[in-house]
């Protein structure tokens, strides 16, 4: 069984910061793909950033020179660095552990960020 707890949503003014944190199990972290996704009111889900194994990263075009994605392997975690926030940042965000291998495909329960004056 995967899990991932997320951590460091809240509510920040524009142009604030925050830094999201999603501890995963041993397991997970050494096999999957970890993403972060995020989620508006009445809007699909979609990827904000991902990184592999080997440390390749990718990321919404949106989020490009504000958000960085990064792991600590000795702590199982990823984070989301998230500066220069926008309100249409807006969301809940969900860690995201996918593996083509395995076929596994697990999410955190998410975190709420608001980005509001």
């Amino acid at each position: 069984q995967v899990q991932l707890v997320e951590s460091g949503g809240g509510l920040v003014q524009p142009g604030g910061s925050l830094r999201l944190s999603c501890a995963a199990s041993a397991s997970a972290f050494s096999i999957c793909k970890m993403g972060w996704y995020r989620q508006a009111p009445g809007k699909s889900r979609e990827l904000v950033a991902a990184i592999t194994n080997s440390g390749s990263t990718n990321y919404q075009d949106s989020v490009k020179g504000r958000f960085t994605i990064s792991t600590e392997n000795a702590k199982n975690t990823v984070y989301l660095q998230m500066d220069s926030l926008k309100p249409e940042d807006t969301a809940v965000y969900y860690c995201n552990c996918n593996s083509f291998r395995t076929g596994w495909n697990y999410w955190g329960q998410g975190t709420q960020v608001t980005v509001s004056s």
